[in-house]
């Protein structure tokens, strides 16, 4: 006996029944009466955006309106249908119309109500038999409350409602005497089964878009991280050529460092081959970072990252597609580190593009000012004198931008200057600025400070060269500068092996 009761619960066609029954328990029964209030609509609707302040906000509660008075033609059916004596009509037309008031607040739980009145306005309203159980007024109210809840629930729901719903009409035709034909039973279904498919089509279309709308706002959240993270890596691939080379400085130079003084003390020499050694292994780093962050696609750059000294080629070149550009300067001109002249670059590069996608034909300016806080720039263009095309990629070349000057402590600005166009403006700080660009304060600038440099650097061509090696994965510029200076002479190179020795 129990295997044949395991052999029926495993079943294809019990667990369909069981699934189905759980479905229908889950779906009507379970938090029948819960509330659920139904929420105005919203004020973007088509047919409400275009009406005046005041009624648009009247007019969000539209639903509640129709509901209600959906409610009040019930009972008006009821007092004018004369069915029944005395308090009949009455009855028979508020019976049916709770239910389709209560669906405002709890419409499961006002289907079930309305399942109830139906067959009990029936024989308040002494309904003939023929008509059991859907009198004119539950005719009405039932189908309000199946429309009402079908909007506000789910599909299945609907199905639900509307297969109970016609095996009362059989039951209650069937116990009325009247067998299987009842008058109303077979128009109610009908009626019934449209109204509900048309809801439920209309009710399914919303949720789609709902859902292709919560699509794409997730989608552009994933493209704008994904385009934060491209610019992320390409600003950290530029910044690797730039920190390449001066590491490579660093370990030349810390080769070179102890036969510029003679004699020097053990202490010394070893401070200074640790420095290589990190000097090294901080280049390694950079590699594997490198390769981390490196695209499929990328290709090394040939030449070295550019600078504000390549800013008058870029104008150039951006004057030869047809817009105007001036560029002013102001200030102290000074060599900036190599990082912010690089970012102040692609900045206007990336600004000066936008110019020439957006506003076609305008004129532009570039402003450079040097203070003694750091770097400020100004890039303001005019009104287009061509026709502006969309572009898809709107908005991923101020993000860059944004990246940039945030990477490097600074402010950005931009946005729409009144009756002139576009401009994006910011700010660089650079602490310690005065102390570095004061040629006084730099000691390489002093020849006499630096006695026998060229000799000194040129010392130890087989440590010059590791230490080349070591950079040369890096950039382009780091492997021309430290291929400068280990280019060495002969005699420096004997006269190294000597003093090494």
């Amino acid at each position: 006996m129990g295997g044949v009761m395991d052999e029926v619960e495993r079943s294809p066609e019990y667990r369909l029944v069981a699934g189905l029954l759980r479905s229908l328990r889950r779906d009507l029964t379970d938090d029948a009466f819960a509330y659920r209030p139904l929420a105005p609509v919203s004020t973007d609707l088509p047919l409400i955006r275009w009406l005046p302040g005041r009624l648009r906000e009247k007019a969000r509660w539209t639903p509640h309106a129709l509901v209600l008075a959906a409610a009040a033609l019930v009972v008006l059916i009821g007092l004018v249908s004369g069915d029944g004596y005395y308090l009949g009509p009455v009855l028979a037309g508020l019976l049916p119309a709770l239910p389709v008031v209560l669906t405002l607040t709890r419409p499961i739980g006002a289907w079930w109500l309305s399942v109830i009145a139906a067959p009990v306005t029936a024989v308040v309203a002494y309904s003939p038999y023929d008509r059991w159980p859907w009198t004119a007024t539950t005719f009405v109210g039932h189908l309000t409350v199946m429309v009402v809840v079908a909007c506000r629930t789910k599909p299945r729901i609907a199905v639900w409602m509307w297969l109970l719903t016609l095996a009362e009409g059989f039951v209650m035709s069937f116990l009325a005497g009247t067998g299987y034909s009842g008058d109303m039973v077979g128009p109610f279904a009908v009626v019934s089964a449209f109204a509900l498919l048309l809801v439920t089509v209309v009710h399914t279309r919303r949720t789609a878009k709902q859902e292709i709308t919560a699509q794409r706002s997730v989608t552009e959240v994933e493209r704008e991280r994904r385009t934060t993270l491209e610019e992320r890596t390409t600003i950290a691939r530029e910044l690797h050529d730039v920190v390449a080379h001066h590491m490579s400085v660093v370990a030349i130079q810390a080769e070179a460092a102890p036969y510029r003084v003679e004699n020097p003390p053990p202490e010394l020499e070893q401070a200074f081959v640790t420095i290589r050694e990190n000097a090294v292994a901080a280049l390694t780093e950079l590699r594997r970072i490198l390769g981390v962050v490196r695209a499929e696609d990328y290709e090394a750059p040939d030449a070295p990252q550019p600078t504000l000294a390549d800013l008058d080629a870029l104008l150039a070149n951006v004057r030869e597609a047809g817009p105007t550009v001036e560029k002013t300067v102001t200030g102290f001109v000074r060599e900036l580190p190599q990082g912010v002249e690089l970012s102040a670059y692609r900045i206007i590069q990336e600004a000066l593009s936008n110019v020439l996608r957006h506003a076609p034909g305008a004129e532009a300016r570039v402003e450079l000012s040097y203070v003694l806080g750091g770097l400020g720039l100004r890039i303001v263009n005019g009104m287009p004198k061509g026709l502006v095309k969309p572009s898809p990629g709107a908005g991923h070349g101020i993000k860059g931008m944004r990246e940039r000057v945030a990477m490097l402590g600074g402010e950005m600005t931009n946005g729409p200057v009144p009756g002139a166009g576009y401009q994006v403006t910011v700010f660089i700080p650079l602490p310690g600025l005065g102390a570095e660009s004061d040629p006084e304060s730099d000691p390489e600038s002093d020849p006499e400070s630096m006695p026998e440099t060229a000799s000194a650097s040129a010392s130890a061509p087989r440590s010059a060269a590791g230490a080349g090696s070591a950079a040369g994965s890096g950039s382009g510029a780091a492997t021309g500068e430290a291929s400068a200076s280990s280019a060495t002479p002969a005699d420096g190179a004997e006269d190294t092996e000597g003093r090494k020795g």
